[in-house]
């Protein structure tokens, strides 16, 4: 009997459980263009609460998306950039938020905020 193709068996299945969860293609959106802190990235998303901030960037960085660099200083700082591999899987969300422009007004008849 043959295998039915499903998302695992395609390559989406591992591609969404790394990006998955709300906020983790915006924050690597923000990362991507330039190295944030804890702060600023905060400030970029204000909606998403500091706890879900905290696990989304462990998550991100246990995956191999950002790269998390601790400078020893008073008062010590942490800044988020993204790797090698980040900016490939940001690179390959490209045409799906072209997608989402082209269609946002339907989708936002569907689903209004």
């Amino acid at each position: 009997m043959a295998k039915k193709n499903n998302p695992e068996s395609c390559g989406l299945g591992p591609a969404l459980d790394v990006i998955g969860g709300k906020w983790k293609a915006s924050l690597l959106w923000w990362i991507n263009s330039q190295p944030r802190r804890f702060g600023e990235l905060k400030r970029l998303v204000p909606e998403i609460s500091e706890k879900v901030l905290i696990q989304q960037l462990r998550e991100m960085e246990a995956d191999g998306i950002v790269h998390r660099e601790v400078f020893h200083q008073v008062p010590p700082r942490v800044e988020y950039s993204v790797t090698k591999f980040g900016a490939s899987l940001d690179h390959a969300l490209l045409p799906l938020a072209e997608w989402g422009m082209k269609h946002a007004k339907r989708i936002e008849v569907a689903h209004p905020r």
